[in-house]
């Protein structure tokens, strides 16, 4: 998905302020300093254990919040003149893979009174048969900070950032922009399970980058795809099962 206009991040920003659009949270703060929200989407809600454990990480990121307006407040109320903080988590699954690997988009909005809102991403890789949280780590023979594996995710993720910006940002396309993207595990960013065209597989990796990550905040927010094929030399006996096809057409329309 290619970087976003000024133009469609103040419609996303609107988007996320149009509370009474909005379904009944799954989780509220609500108080002077601020008004903080968790949503879970309909398909998360489907699925008991995946719900609890995204409402419990979501209600830690309330109470955070509220403790740190609340602080804020007390430091010095005139930052509040305007209202409280506006804070909102939402969950929504991105992709199911082997009717087993449940990809799951966490979107937060934080606006703190200040020259704008701020927004920021991150995934969680749900695996349904050991109800817990994974990484990307089983489907690849090894993920070293440095190794053979996470050099080749770097090379191709920089190589689809590049073609996304060419379309209509090619000026940062640059090194010191992609920099923060490393070849390590926890620092080459949030990534999820991509679909496939093939009935329960995956068509590689989708990363994904907040505002700031890997350009400009009028950008907005990047994902860079990874076909399978980039990584198959690097793949387990359970990457080789529930990789293949190719990436649908309307997936790099996708958040």
């Amino acid at each position: 998905m290619a970087g976003l206009s000024v133009a469609l991040a103040l419609s996303a920003t609107c988007a996320f302020s149009a509370h009474a659009a909005d379904p009944k949270p799954d989780a509220i703060v609500k108080t002077k300093s601020i008004e903080a929200r968790v949503f879970l989407g309909d398909r998360i809600k489907a699925d008991a254990a995946l719900a609890a454990d995204c409402l419990a990480e979501g209600k830690k990121w309330l109470d955070k919040n509220a403790a740190e307006a609340a602080a804020a407040r007390k430091a010095d109320a005139q930052f509040f003149k305007e209202g409280g903080w506006e804070f909102e988590r939402k969950y929504e699954i991105r992709s199911v893979v082997a009717d087993r690997y449940v990809s799951v988009l966490r979107n937060d909005y934080m606006n703190t009174r200040g020259a704008h809102p701020n927004s920021d991403v991150n995934t969680i890789l749900w695996d349904k048969a050991a109800n817990k949280r994974i990484s990307i780590r089983p489907f690849f023979t090894e993920t070293a900070d440095g190794g053979p594996t996470m050099k080749a995710m770097v090379k191709a993720i920089i190589a689809s950032l590049t073609d996304e910006k060419k379309r209509g940002a090619g000026e940062t396309a640059t090194d010191e922009w992609f920099k923060s993207v490393e070849p390590r595990l926890l620092k080459i960013g949030a990534v999820t399970l991509a679909p496939s065209t093939e009935a329960g597989r995956s068509s590689g990796l989708n990363f994904h980058y907040p505002p700031y990550a890997v350009g400009p905040y009028a950008e907005g927010e990047y994902v860079a795809f990874v076909p399978w094929e980039t990584l198959k030399p690097y793949l387990t006996s359970e990457g080789a099962r529930i990789f293949g096809g190719a990436r649908p057409k309307g997936d790099a329309d996708e958040p």
